[in-house]
């Protein structure tokens, strides 16, 4: 197994998740995570990798095993849990409640 699947199950266990419920979260294929599991695979793309750092909020270099740095750098655009936990419901919502959640957003926000 890859040190990429290790850390990506890593991170699913300290989230209390498993690896289908973040791939489901993350909007990433199930199937590429087997495949990397079983060593058919032997990275990710970099679209499901960036999936992946963001749901965790981790750097992508550190789910390559490049460092030991889960926290993505400074000037790099990275999401907190609640923005996470947020994304991921709205992503379950029907196209309709997207487009009024989006209006009462821009209303609290004080957007037009």
């Amino acid at each position: 197994m890859s040190i990429l699947y290790n850390r990506i199950e890593a991170l699913c266990g300290r989230k209390s998740i498993t690896i289908t419920q973040m791939c489901k979260d993350a909007g990433v294929s199930r199937a590429s995570l087997t495949d990397l599991k079983m060593n058919r695979k032997q990275s990710l793309s970099s679209t499901t990798l960036s999936k992946i750092a963001l749901y965790f909020g981790v750097s992508v270099d550190y789910l390559l095993g490049h460092n030991e740095t889960k926290k993505q750098p400074a000037d790099a655009s990275s999401a907190d849990e609640l923005d996470l936990t947020i994304l991921s419901l709205v992503k379950q919502l029907p196209e309709e409640q997207k487009r009024f959640l989006l209006a009462q957003l821009r209303g609290v926000a004080g957007e037009k």
